[in-house]
């Protein structure tokens, strides 16, 4: 986190690491006795462990980034396509993310993006399987309902949030000072509980908070770090010396004409 690349330029830094979290693999224990082991349950049509089809029971994340889960999940089934890095795609590895998440429209009947509608969701509209946050999984157990999450054999995605000043703040020595302070275990502790996320630095693991500690971090995936894969902007530089691979404008375009909004 410390010298993670989207605040880190040239060797310097440009923000202070705030939060992060996975995109888990949110699943119905009544549907799922077992954890499901790979995202196919939410990207293939097929049936689940109680005889069902996973048509109009799935749903995917509604953000033009989630192309990205897509060739993640590629990566794996279909190594030929040469997948190194998801937000990395060439035109060929583009069209192939593409045409799963076209495959993927025929059985998913909603989109989530909003956290809270994604709860009430899996509350009254059957749904049994879905891409997630940690906060909607702890929401749902906390109320009783027989949810759990896991990251497959694919990996997963993820966010981190970083705080940054403005080049022209009129008080920079107060920004300091508040970005000092977002970084202390206890306020880690404390936030990482509120929002079920996963807290940039370890040590408000270990009880600084009251309110978290290791059971707390556990449970919103803090020992999933290196499973993830984090949002980034796609860009034309495809980390080898190429500048062919799609950027994030026709990411945003193409994903627009698939989910109809």
């Amino acid at each position: 986190m410390q010298d993670a690349p989207w605040h880190t330029v040239d060797g310097k830094h440009y923000g202070v690491p705030y939060q992060w979290g996975p995109n888990v693999l949110m699943y119905n224990t009544n549907v799922f006795p077992e954890a499901p082991t790979s995202w196919s349950v939410i990207f293939e049509e097929q049936n689940l462990p109680d005889g069902k089809s996973n048509k109009d029971r799935v749903q995917a994340y509604v953000g033009p980034i989630y192309i990205a889960d897509a060739a993640l999940y590629l990566k794996t089934k279909n190594p030929e396509l040469g997948i190194t890095d998801p937000y990395e795609l060439t035109e060929e590895q583009f069209a192939a993310a593409l045409e799963l998440l076209r495959s993927q429209r025929e059985i998913v009947s909603k989109y989530w993006g909003d956290y809270l509608v994604q709860v009430e969701d899996f509350k009254t509209e059957g749904f049994v399987a879905s891409s997630s946050w940690p906060l909607q999984v702890n929401l749902l157990q906390l109320d009783g309902a027989p949810i759990a999450s896991v990251i497959p054999a694919e990996g997963a995605t993820g966010w981190a949030d970083t705080t940054m000043m403005s080049a022209t703040a009129p008080h920079p020595n107060c920004a300091y000072l508040w970005l000092n302070h977002s970084a202390d275990p206890k306020v880690q502790g404390d936030v990482a509980y509120w929002f079920g996320s996963a807290p940039s630095v370890p040590s408000a693991c270990d009880g600084a908070s009251e309110l978290f500690g290791t059971e707390g971090c556990a449970a919103n995936g803090f020992d999933t770090f290196d499973q993830i894969y984090f949002w980034k902007t796609p860009i034309a530089a495809c980390g080898n010396g190429s500048t062919d691979c799609v950027t994030y404008d026709r990411w945003v375009e193409e994903f627009t004409s698939i989910v109809g909004q």
